[in-house]
């Protein structure tokens, strides 16, 4: 048996940049961290030949071909996996349609759990290119490429998406107790709402071909740069701002990244005190994210108090083996 944990992510600023649509006209760039929720995969071998997953639902098959699920059917291809095998996935938190990158977790800890199973050396940077090439180019989902660097490297990142397709990854270098101070603003909550990325996505990518479109996506990407700057130089009070101006741009990219209650949400927690914030991940649902001082926070959890509070830390290490008897 192999199992793997692999950390979902906060995506802070410069979100969609990561669109091929975009970056193929204009380089994009996201600050993003992991977090400590995460996406467990078990993988074993089975006596009888056939496959059995355990995800949301229980599948059986005999053959790769009759697999549901997509992104395990196109893995185990990309393996020639002949063997029997029994997968299960088990996440933290809700795994789909919540914005913080369950997908691609998933993805990145079952291509973990299987290069491991054929003994195959590899690094981070092959876990986040196989797992593109699975979701962008096997299952044609119309995502990006920052959930799955996220994934595989795990920490505090500013993610570069460059014209030529290729990503560079950089860890932000700021002072520990900058980054636990950030930590420690940072309110989450769940909507409750959960929403198809892809849709939201597909809606963004034809709204590219507007030129207004496009300034406001390089406008996201400069506030990308800009925190990587204010965190680097270890000041945390513009970054509330930056969210706010992230956020308000990012409305403007579709008419489905917000709805009315959202945007009270989002507005209750302004007047309640926080400096900036925004919904996690595509849009129209899933977590909601602020940046409040802590004098602050008990109001905005006040103000919220239909919502699920919810704790998140950050967390250094990308995904990782966790269990092994595959020796």
């Amino acid at each position: 048996m192999i199992i793997t944990r692999t950390p979902l992510r906060m995506s802070f600023v410069g979100g969609g940049s990561d669109i091929s649509s975009f970056y193929k006209q204009s380089e994009g760039a996201v600050v993003s961290t992991s977090i400590n929720q995460y996406i467990y995969i078990s993988l074993n071998r089975k006596f009888d030949k056939r496959f059995r997953l355990s995800y949301s639902i229980t599948e059986h098959a005999d053959h790769i071909k009759d697999l549901k699920h997509p992104l395990v059917r196109e893995c185990l291809r990309l393996f020639k996996v002949s063997e029997g095998l029994e997968i299960t996935s088990v996440a933290d938190i809700p795994s789909k349609g919540t914005g913080l990158g369950s997908s691609s977790a998933f993805t990145v800890g079952l291509i973990h759990a299987l290069l491991r199973h054929q003994n195959k050396t590899f690094t981070q940077k092959d876990l986040s290119e196989l797992a593109c090439d699975i979701e962008i180019n096997k299952c044609r989902e119309p995502i990006g490429k920052q959930d799955q660097y996220a994934a595989a490297f795990g920490g505090l990142n500013f993610i570069q998406f460059l014209r030529d397709g290729s990503v560079k990854i950089q860890k932000i270098k700021c002072d520990k107790d900058i980054t636990l101070a950030l930590e420690e603003r940072i309110l989450v909550f769940y909507t409750g709402i959960t929403r198809s990325t892809s849709s939201i996505l597909k809606e963004q990518t034809k709204n590219l071909n507007n030129k207004n479109t496009v300034v406001i996506m390089k406008k996201m990407v400069q506030l990308a740069h800009e925190m990587k700057k204010q965190l680097e130089t270890n000041n945390l009070d513009t970054l509330g701002e930056i969210l706010h101006e992230n956020w308000m741009l990012k409305k403007q990219l579709t008419s489905n990244i917000s709805n009315e209650k959202i945007d009270q949400y989002y507005d209750r927690a302004i007047k309640a005190g926080a400096s900036g914030g925004k919904l996690m991940g595509a849009g129209s649902g899933g977590f909601l994210l602020f940046l409040v001082e802590k004098d602050k926070q008990e109001n905005v959890i006040k103000a919220l108090k239909e919502l699920r509070y919810k704790d998140i830390k950050f967390e250094k290490h990308g995904s990782k083996l966790i269990y092994t008897d595959n020796l």
